[in-house]
């Protein structure tokens, strides 16, 4: 009787067993059928957001253009939008915003690369460890200290130099915003040039080549689509700068190349339309949608050439 007892006792644990086995499978299945769809929607949210901005922006820079042709605007050198009869030509905004670029680059490109030689290739373990968090602690500063620090540290410094440069000037703000995106490129250029293997480095001092021989003429050419692309990642990042060029550079709409002199950014134009002064539905507040389709139109061509430089130059090893 006893061992007839065991033996029910025992199968209806294994019924039990696989009665919860089967539920707990079928939950797990549901979860499994759940969880790639509501990855999907999470995945479509930065999608949908662009669809949206896209749609936004180019929605309401046609109503501008209904009202300006597009010729008119991609080509006038005057930009007087609160004139009793205003022009809206954005040249003299794309050539601020180019121009601040440059000079950022000229700052930001010779720097952020020796910068990222000596931490690849000639800093030890040790320096490499406190100064690369150093030289990124840069990049965690806000754009709006930046701007002040060119306004009230840097134009006085040029102006003590050279008393002809104006109160608010391009110049200084581009190399703040050079300044600003030195750690970009440093750090993304670092990181490219310690991805090429020290085989190459080893062969290259094994024939003969010094140190600064190995650097330029392997290392580099080796790490070419890296260094590359942070250039251009850099640009972008100048080019969509808005607080130090609003604060520093002034509101003048000059379509000058003097870089001693005032001149407005496409962002700076942006920041002073949305301040209140434009009424909604005026042609001044749709040209402020016109000038942001125009530099999404720039940030999205930078950013599609740094994607075909570093597909193009790309070393595998």
């Amino acid at each position: 009787m006893a061992a007839n007892s065991d033996a029910k006792n025992n199968a209806v644990n294994i019924r039990k067993m696989i009665a919860d086995k089967k539920q707990k499978k079928s939950i797990s299945n549901v979860t499994e059928r759940f969880i790639p769809t509501l990855l999907l929607l999470i995945a479509l949210i930065s999608v949908i957001t662009t669809v949206g901005i896209i749609l936004t922006l180019f929605t309401e820079a046609f109503e501008f253009f209904k009202r300006v042709p597009i010729w008119e605007f991609f080509t006038g050198t005057v930009l007087k939008p609160m004139s009793q009869n205003p022009e809206f030509g954005v040249l003299p905004l794309i050539n601020g915003t180019i121009i601040s670029s440059l000079i950022a680059m000229l700052v930001a490109g010779p720097v952020g690369l020796m910068s990222a030689i000596f931490l690849s290739e000639y800093a030890s373990e040790r320096v490499r460890r406190v100064l690369k968090p150093m030289l990124e602690i840069l990049a965690g500063i806000p754009t709006i200290v930046y701007g002040f620090f060119a306004f009230t540290f840097i134009t006085p410094l040029i102006r003590s130099v050279f008393p002809e440069v104006a109160a608010t000037n391009i110049l200084s703000p581009g190399i703040v915003m050079g300044v600003m995106i030195i750690p970009m490129i440093a750090s993304l250029s670092e990181d490219a040039m310690t991805a090429v293997p020290n085989s190459m480095r080893e062969g290259a001092l094994g024939l003969g080549s010094t140190k600064l021989e190995t650097t330029f003429k392997v290392v580099i050419p080796a790490a070419l689509s890296g260094i590359i692309s942070s250039f251009v990642l850099g640009i972008s990042r100048a080019i969509g700068e808005t607080m130090i060029v609003t604060i520093a550079s002034g509101s003048s709409k000059n379509f000058t190349f003097d870089i001693t002199q005032s001149m407005q950014t496409m962002t700076a134009y942006i920041v002073e339309v949305s301040g209140g002064d434009a009424p909604a539905g005026s042609t001044i507040y749709y040209s402020l949608y016109a000038v942001a389709a125009t530099l999404f139109v720039f940030t999205l061509l930078m950013n599609i050439l740094a994607r075909y430089v570093s597909r193009k130059f790309r070393e595998e090893y």
